[in-house]
């Protein structure tokens, strides 16, 4: 037995620091609005006793980003076995000015900002939120042409890394396109 069709992300949760400066950051820097908030002393799916609050913010076409700030845990880190650059929330931007601008907003709240980096199909800008979440903001530059001989190779490519764990170069061309 499948489970039933997914028909979406309802919302994907991350930890914070502080709700509210997590929440006024968003806001004011990345141009979300703040939709709603649960609070509770005794978490409903487990029913241990563990104080959170629960943000939601809109990103836009049905996405909600998440937040809990837990004051009784250890305080927040990040997985030091994985680098800062793996984990991170990539918001897809309409264009490349909306990317330059997305830059600019960043960089104009005193955040340290990478990019923009050609990926071939995509250019994007990284920078941390004030929790240390990575940021991407992507903008979309790929042909259909490129799109669809990306999907016709990511099969073969995964059965190459799982087999050998190195690079395969079925798609090598989509880093040596510049613009």
């Amino acid at each position: 037995m499948n489970l039933p069709k997914i028909a979406g992300i309802h919302h994907v949760a991350y930890r914070c620091k502080n709700a509210k400066k997590t929440v006024e950051f968003y806001e004011r820097v990345m141009g979300m609005k703040y939709v709603s908030a649960f609070s509770e002393d005794h978490v409903p799916s487990t029913g241990a006793y563990d104080p959170y609050m629960h943000v939601f913010l809109d990103c836009g076409n049905g996405n909600v980003l998440a937040f809990f700030e837990l004051p009784e845990q250890p305080e927040m880190d990040r997985d030091q076995n994985t680098p800062q650059w793996v984990q991170h929330i990539a918001f897809r931007v309409e264009s490349l000015e909306e990317l330059l601008k997305g830059k600019a907003a960043a960089e104009e709240e005193g955040l340290e900002v990478i990019g923009p980096t050609h990926h071939g199909i995509f250019k994007s800008v990284y920078f941390f939120d004030p929790n240390g979440h990575r940021l991407e903001l992507a903008c979309d530059i790929g042909t259909p042409e490129q799109l669809q001989q990306l999907q016709e190779v990511a099969p073969d490519m995964l059965e190459e890394w799982d087999r050998t764990k190195k690079a395969p170069r079925h798609a090598e061309w989509l880093h040596k396109i510049t613009d």
